[in-house]
């Protein structure tokens, strides 16, 4: 099975030895982000909610460069450094997947790269 790297300028470049996403037949697998603004490099600052935000939107980016949109994402994994932020982190979430929403699950760890407050990874087919 032949893989597809997905690079876009509208989500953030990795920050590591990874990439945005990639397609592998008809399943794509999108890295973990972070509310990273991709013109400036810099953080989003404020709360949790507006943290989400961000992140959601660099995902439509990314889902958007493979010609999918949140109608495709099968499976979401949503990392909180609190587990306190589970109710304004799921709002946000939410109001993406109005019908049918995504398997998932949440989970809070001891840090996330940056020091934010959230991470969500997906995928999608």
């Amino acid at each position: 099975m032949e893989k597809k790297i997905i690079r876009t300028d509208k989500a953030p470049a990795p920050i590591g030895p990874y990439n945005q996403a990639v397609m592998a037949g008809n399943m794509l697998f999108i890295s973990g982000q972070i509310a990273l603004d991709a013109a400036t490099g810099e953080l989003v600052q404020g709360d949790v909610k507006s943290e989400t935000q961000k992140v959601m939107e660099n995902l439509q980016a990314i889902l958007t460069e493979a010609g999918m949109s949140f109608a495709n994402i099968v499976k979401t994994s949503i990392f909180l450094k609190s587990m306190g932020d589970f109710a304004q982190v799921n709002e946000v979430y939410g109001s993406y997947f109005t019908e049918n929403p995504p398997a998932r699950e949440t989970v809070e760890v001891s840090a996330l790269p940056k020091g934010v407050n959230v991470e969500i990874s997906m995928i999608a087919c």
